[in-house]
């Protein structure tokens, strides 16, 4: 099975629910601390593409820095360069587990939507 790359923080509950779940299925992990190893512009642009998500989604809404930096409000009226520049410049923006598996990226965790996509059952 190939190893999936999960950015995490090690402190964050619903990452080590996700991690537990994810070893549970029998694959290997990579682990990356969000905080310690924040991807870069271009990585997030490419995982923001690969998952066909809104950019939106990236971001830790529940989070004590979006909250404190407003950021609810300033979003609408930023870049999509200047966005990724946020999350790339602080981490813990960043909404979390991020996995991925060449072109497959999810976002979060939630067990319905990781098992038909990260489920071996």
């Amino acid at each position: 099975m190939s190893q999936l790359i999960v950015y995490h923080y090690p402190k964050c509950g619903t990452c080590r629910n996700a991690l537990k779940w994810l070893k549970e299925q029998g694959h290997d992990l990579e682990l990356r601390n969000i905080v310690e190893q924040t991807p870069g512009v271009d990585e997030l642009s490419e995982l923001v593409a690969a998952s066909g998500l809104p950019l939106k989604k990236f971001f830790n809404t529940s989070g004590e820095v979006y909250k404190r930096e407003n950021l609810k409000e300033k979003l609408p009226n930023l870049s999509e360069r200047e966005q990724l520049e946020l999350l790339a410049g602080n981490g813990m923006l960043i909404k979390r587990p991020i996995v991925v598996l060449g072109n497959k990226v999810t976002v979060g965790f939630k067990e319905e939507d990781f098992r038909p996509i990260w489920g071996t059952e």
